[in-house]
């Protein structure tokens, strides 16, 4: 049941930290899944993850280029736009008050003190 939660969570938040994976420069899906793996989020399937850099692209947040390699497959990069830019920031503070308001509801877990 708490891994379902965590996955509607995710689910929820995932356009959002897609783009903080861009804030540090361009990278690449797999890059991008990685990074999310690193910061405990767990592994993001190729079959969630395009579609959000797919609809960023359509919404202007992100564009994307294809980039031929020596060896193997060729990649596209995404980085984001002038506009992604803002929505991260934007989104970025709605999502940070709307932690403050959850954990206010819940009390802190420090103290012990929950609903």
């Amino acid at each position: 049941m708490a891994t379902d939660r965590r996955a509607s969570w995710l689910k929820g938040v995932l356009d959002l930290l897609v783009l903080g994976c861009l804030t540090d420069g361009e990278s690449y899906g797999y890059e991008i899944a990685k990074r999310l793996d690193e910061a405990g989020l767990g592994q993001i399937r190729g079959g969630t993850l395009y579609p959000v850099l797919n609809r960023l692209e359509t919404a202007g947040l992100v564009e994307a280029e294809y980039r031929a390699a020596e060896r193997g497959p060729g990649r596209r990069y995404y980085r984001l736009t002038t506009e992604g830019r803002h929505a991260l920031s934007e989104q970025a503070a709605a999502w940070d008050e709307f932690h403050a308001t959850t954990r206010a509801v819940l009390g802190s877990p420090t103290k012990g003190t929950m609903l």
